[in-house]
């Protein structure tokens, strides 16, 4: 379950979504979420499903890839789902005793169900198409503006950055904890929930050791490297808008108009 999660990390691959400007796909990915919720009806799903879609088919990152980090949140979308079916009322399709399933509440579970999985799907693919780096200097080159104010800005992207980044690593390192201790006959599989969260217990203190001494590391190679905040730092690469990053912004406004014309038309 743990290798499941696929959120924060960054799949390799040479495709257009891949070379996009990082703070266009920050942008986009916001635009796409608000969007999601300016759907109505399953006919504004059909067109967030053929968008997506073709979005997926040209990162050329493998489906199976990135429906494998829906796994780990089955349970919040099976929750969801059966709370949204059992607490709407309506016309009643089958009962029994108390628990009441209504038209109305079968069509709310799907329609719930399905913004959460397209929620996950279009975030999941910013980090998985922009490595790291870039996307803190995304970030960074966004937040400009806020550093006349005397935010911080650089050490902000990068700390926000690294963050996104240890997901992963701090996963792999559970996965490993608890591979040694069921070596050691440590059960995490069998008994209800309540079994299964106290079984759990014993992997904090070696997860917050481990996760302690990456970041003891961490520190320690980014002092070897002389780094010393955004004051002063140069950029090798710098970020520039090119021709696919205005195709790109035409398919998201074509995208959004057809959203937000199935909810004022439809």
């Amino acid at each position: 379950m743990i290798r499941d999660i696929t959120i924060g990390q960054y799949y390799p691959e040479y495709s257009k979504i891949h070379k996009l400007d990082p703070r266009l796909k920050i942008v986009v990915t916001l635009v796409y979420i608000v969007s999601l919720f300016l759907v109505k009806d399953f006919i504004g799903y059909a067109i967030v499903f053929a968008s997506i879609g073709l979005v997926v088919a040209m990162s050329k990152v493998p489906i199976r890839f990135i429906l494998r980090g829906l796994k780990p949140i089955f349970l919040i979308i099976a929750f969801t789902f059966t709370l949204n079916m059992l607490m709407t009322k309506g016309t009643i399709l089958w009962s029994w005793g108390f628990v009441r399933i209504t038209e109305e509440g079968l069509y709310n579970a799907v329609f719930m169900a399905l913004r959460l999985i397209f929620l996950i799907i279009g975030s999941s693919l910013l980090t998985l198409t922009t490595k790291p780096i870039k996307l803190t200097d995304g970030i960074e080159s966004l937040l400009k503006p806020f550093k006349k104010m005397g935010l911080p800005v650089h050490e902000l992207a990068m700390m926000m950055t690294i963050a996104l980044r240890f997901i992963p690593t701090l996963l792999e390192e559970t996965d490993k904890i608890m591979k040694a201790q069921q070596a050691r006959g440590a059960d995490f599989e069998t008994g209800g929930l309540i079994k299964r969260a106290k079984a759990m217990i014993p992997l904090l203190i070696p997860l917050f050791v481990g996760a302690f001494r990456i970041a003891q590391d961490l520190a320690m190679a980014m002092e070897a490297r002389c780094y010393h905040g955004g004051e002063g730092r140069t950029k090798l690469n710098a970020l520039k808008f090119r021709g696919r990053d205005a195709a790109a912004i035409i398919f998201v406004v074509i995208y959004l108009s057809a959203v937000v014309a199935e909810r004022i038309f439809v």
